[in-house]
């Protein structure tokens, strides 16, 4: 379910005023641009202005036959172009500043997600990241054009008001009249349409959400023989997502039908005054048809409903996109580690809170460096968040975590994931080729350290015999789970450090691979420490020291031979008693 509450010790009222803050930066990321649409809004509102005029006074000069008829003739036809032309210069403008902006969005909301620890960056579902990164972002984008139209909506129709008091003052009083309905109607519009648009944002993400989940499980689905319920369970808000989105545009199209019969109207009556003005001698007929026209663009107000609609859609979908900005990064100091450290591992009073919840508290833990640990425990002990901290993917709640000495955030954000190896049960493998996916990290592998990597994981067979061999373009080459977690233990190889984490790394291999990553890992890898989060009981008897998690605290930490006489440790990997224990060692 995706939440629409604001964290934890904010309101909504701060969570608008960050929004507005980000669409600001976000303007001043095109302020050239933005200007340029103001700029060139002004000159096509001052075009608009001197037309109806210069209209008038043309008719004047033509009804009077005077000689400077065609020279006023000529003049109307360049302010009719230049209004054209830059009212282009406007649309292009502002089609650009949408797509720089939407870009400045994107680009800086992903650096933030990648720079922040994944439980934090966890509480947003794939499904709903993308959304707001997709539809939400450009939304949001269009929001600095939108505002400048805005402005540039109001020029004329100001400038045009006070030319009919210019003219004529009473047809300028008479538009005036009409002003108090247009701008109720425009706060009406504006309020209605910021609580529809925030509830057909939030039913998209949903949706999104769901069909997310669903497809991340589509072999389950299909096993499970519940396509049908999935369908009907991902496309459940479909129908509220139809409810908000009519309301949302009921709401659109209400203010525009509404603005559409008033204008027309306060045009009648600035008509209507205008003529009796001609009658009464206070005007002429060039006069009159510069009042039709410049009544015509004062009703231009009326159309700021557009504009004025998508910055409120931008407005609203800012705050989705700022939340994703608020998650935050884990910064890092300059320290180096020591030269040729061991990669002694040191967890003190270490607790992590997820949800208001301890996972893991009150951890002591000291690993001497190059030895083998295997941390095991039921699910839900706390054993792939210990993997997490010991390796600084989170910062513990509580607490400090020592690499050789040196805590773990006060190091250099280059030395720690240069020092620091993952692998992990799903791995996530970029580059144009396989060989690129192995050797892509902090430093990038060379070529025999990569087949060396493969080898060690039992990889090289399979990647050899692709078409391309190491070359094969990765989106080419489909693999199995297996292939996959041996191609991310690959990785893991070619970059090892002083410390490796391998959480589930080899849970889709079988015995006999598993057996050979185990012996390279102890006699091929040079790696310093290996931190293991293990499920099956091989791995932790070939281990050097097992750590026993329990409710989030370490029970044990000791050798698996002498934690195997406890019954409570037998019973983490479902045993009942000892037979088959010394087999598995």
């Amino acid at each position: 379910m995706v939440s629409t509450r604001p964290p934890d010790g904010t309101t909504d009222e701060s969570v608008a005023r960050s929004a507005d803050a980000l669409l600001v930066r976000v303007t001043r990321a095109s302020a050239g641009r933005t200007a340029g649409i103001l700029l060139c809004a002004a000159a096509a509102a001052a075009a608009s202005l001197a037309l109806p005029a210069m209209l008038g006074r043309t008719l004047d000069l033509l009804l009077e036959s005077h000689p400077d008829a065609g020279r006023a003739l000529a003049v109307t036809v360049a302010l009719t172009a230049a209004e054209v032309a830059l009212g282009a210069a406007v649309a292009l403008l502002s089609g650009t500043v949408g797509a720089r902006s939407t870009a400045w969005l994107r680009l800086r909301t992903v650096r933030r997600l990648l720079a922040a620890a994944p439980r934090d960056v966890s509480r947003f579902s794939p499904g709903d990241v993308a959304t707001r990164l997709s539809v939400h972002a450009t939304e949001a984008g269009a929001a600095p054009a939108g505002a400048a139209q805005i402005i540039a909506a109001v020029l004329a129709p100001v400038g045009a008001l006070v030319a009919l008091f210019v003219i004529d003052p009473w047809t300028g009083l008479a538009f005036v009249l009409g002003l108090p309905a247009l701008g109720l109607l425009l706060r009406s519009f504006a309020r209605h349409s910021s609580d529809s648009v925030s509830r057909y944002q939030r039913v998209q993400s949903l949706l999104a959400t769901r069909l997310t989940d669903a497809l991340g499980g589509a072999r389950s689905i299909a096993a499970a023989g519940t396509v049908d319920e999935e369908r009907a369970r991902v496309l459940l808000p479909l129908g509220e997502l139809g409810t908000e989105g009519r309301r949302m545009w009921s709401v659109h199209g209400s203010a525009m039908a509404r603005s559409g019969v008033l204008m027309p109207l306060l045009i009648t009556a600035v008509l209507a005054v205008g003529g009796f003005g001609l009658a009464d001698g206070r005007i002429s007929v060039g006069d009159l048809l510069a009042v039709s026209r410049y009544a015509a663009l004062a009703a231009g107000l009326g159309s700021v409903a557009g504009p004025l609609g998508a910055l409120v859609r931008g407005r609203t979908a800012a705050r989705r996109v700022n939340a994703l900005l608020t998650v935050p990064p884990l910064t890092h100091g300059r320290a180096e580690l020591p030269p040729d450290g061991p990669g002694a591992l040191e967890l003190r009073g270490v607790g992590v809170a997820i949800d208001g919840a301890w996972v893991l508290r009150g951890v002591d833990l000291c690993v001497p460096g190059g030895q083998t640990v295997a941390v095991v425990g039921r699910s839900g002990s706390g054993k792939s968040t210990l993997g997490a901290v010991a390796g600084r993917l989170t910062d513990p709640d509580e607490g400090e975590v020592r690499l050789d000495g040196v805590p773990l955030g006060t190091v250099a954000a280059d030395v720690l994931r240069r020092e620091v190896g993952y692998a992990f049960e799903r791995p996530h493998l970029q580059g144009a080729t396989v060989g690129d996916a192995i050797a892509s990290g902090a430093e990038t592998a060379p070529a025999e350290s990569v087949r060396a990597a493969a080898r060690a994981a039992g990889a090289d067979d399979f990647v050899r015999a692709l078409p391309l061999g190491y070359a094969t373009p990765l989106e080419e080459a489909p693999f199995s789970g297996g292939e996959l977690q041996r191609l991310g233990l690959a990785r893991a190889f070619a970059h090892a450090g002083r410390l490796m984490i391998l959480d589930d790394a080899t849970s889709s291999l079988d015995t006999a691979t598993e057996r050979r990553v185990d012996r390279a890992l102890a006699h091929e890898v040079r790696a310093g420490t290996r931190v293991v989060i293990a499920h099956r009981l091989s791995t932790a008897a070939r281990a050097d020291l097992v750590v026993w998690l329990e409710g989030g605290r370490v029970r044990a930490v000791r050798t698996h031979a002498e934690l195997w006489r406890d019954p409570g440790y037998r019973a983490v990997f479902g045993h009942g008693d000892t037979s088959g224990a010394r087999g598995d060692r």
